[in-house]
């Protein structure tokens, strides 16, 4: 029997594959996970050993890869561990290349002179626990050597939060002076100050909640269809598929889904309104708006970064989060928290509602809310920086006023 030639994904438009017409065509990886032997950049990494996880069962050989900047004092405590978001990654700053898909996406808050000023404080950037861009996760080599693919098992925050704590152990931080981090890195600087009180001096949640609404999980599992759906995803068994057969599509498609979350319906109303794109004409069921496709866009280019497991990995771990689980609910979890807060929402967020910070705010005892205006919704943590910037280097004055020493 002959074989079929395998055809290359196109990179436009996977939401409506074979309406669209264009001839971009473009192989997409299988997987954009970092893999061993690959070249490491920026990163440092730290094994951690066996995770006993919070659903049960364990996970063995964890390795935590992470970034640094500035210099720990002979203390351990002039530490800030910055904490990123669903499709961040231990890169904060620095330039992309060979082994950093995408430059630093929070260079305006951190480095010299930054809000975070890495000429005073130590700061620390891992991957989270399942995430794809080094730390252990789907993509990584089970015990066997074969990648964990769908045998990788559930995390939660608590999980990931056990994994940084060991990582903190291992480079000699004794203490933070301020953790810090939006979405779902908020959840796991509440599970921090919750989970290790004495190692944590302040922190800072950004657009983020202390457990996961109805509407949360609901936008996620949407999400989570839209990868599992795609033939390609192989439950989770597809990292031996050759580039241009992996699921890029329905990792496209959730990212399509999320973006919608990120934004605010003004900014896409008043930025795309009902524009046609270009020369498409929407009316012959083949044509789209723009706002199409800009959608397209941010699919295919998270295809182009990411590993749609971690995706999966991680997105659950989100839907499970809830920082009064067995702990008598989350006002008493968050009442028990003793680090000084900055809880910051952003006032057009429709993903994380400033109802969701002000909850925090108010069951912490030592708390600040600020509610900072934008039109660019939830992702305005990740733009607003003439705002944010002034706010936290304001608050990491207050509660760590250190000066780097030797």
């Amino acid at each position: 029997m002959t074989s079929q030639p395998r055809r290359a994904r196109r990179t436009v438009a996977p939401a409506a594959r074979g309406q669209v017409r264009t001839t971009e065509v473009s192989v997409l990886p299988a997987s954009a996970a970092w893999r061993p032997g690959r070249p490491a950049g920026d990163r440092k990494f730290v094994d951690v050993g066996t995770l006993d996880l919070d659903g049960g069962g364990e996970l063995p050989g964890v390795r935590m890869a992470y970034e640094t900047w500035g210099t720990l004092n002979a203390r351990g405590d002039n530490a800030v561990l910055v904490l990123h978001a669903l499709t961040g990654d231990s890169h904060v700053v620095g330039e992309a290349g060979p082994a950093h898909p995408t430059p630093g996406w929070w260079p305006a808050m951190v480095g010299p002179g930054r809000p975070i000023d890495t000429n005073r404080y130590f700061v620390v950037a891992p991957n989270v626990l399942g995430g794809c861009q080094g730390s252990t996760g789907p993509a990584s080599p089970a015990p066997d050597g074969a990648p964990w693919g769908s045998r990788f098992p559930a995390l939660t925050v608590r999980d990931q939060v056990e994994a940084e704590i060991r990582l903190a152990d291992a480079i000699g931080v004794t203490q933070w002076a301020l953790v810090i981090g939006a979405s779902m890195g908020g959840h796991r600087v509440l599970e921090w100050a919750v989970t290790a009180p004495d190692r944590v001096r302040g922190l800072a949640a950004i657009a983020t909640a202390a457990q996961t609404s109805g509407d949360q999980i609901a936008w996620a599992h949407a999400q989570l269809g839209a990868i599992r759906a795609d033939p390609a995803f192989r439950g989770g068994d597809y990292y031996d598929a050759p580039d241009g057969e992996g699921p890029t599509a329905g990792l496209a498609i959730a990212r399509q889904i999320a973006h919608t979350t990120y934004r605010s319906a003004r900014e896409l109303d008043t930025r795309f309104g009902r524009i046609p794109q270009r020369a498409e004409n929407p009316l012959d069921g083949a044509g789209r708006y723009a706002v199409q496709s800009y959608l397209d866009h941010h699919g295919s280019k998270l295809a182009r970064r990411f590993d749609a497991g971690s995706y999966v990995a991680l997105t659950q771990s989100m839907i499970t989060h809830d920082i009064g689980r067995d702990r008598g609910g989350v006002e008493t979890a968050l009442a028990s928290v003793t680090a000084r807060a900055l809880v910051i929402a952003v006032d057009s967020d429709r993903l994380f509602l400033p109802a969701h910070s002000a909850r925090i705010a108010r069951g912490i005892p030592d708390a600040d809310l600020h509610v900072m205006h934008s039109d660019y919704g939830h992702d305005g943590f990740l733009i607003e920086f003439d705002t944010l910037g002034p706010i936290v280097a304001a608050f990491l004055g207050e509660v760590a006023p250190a000066v780097r020493t030797s």
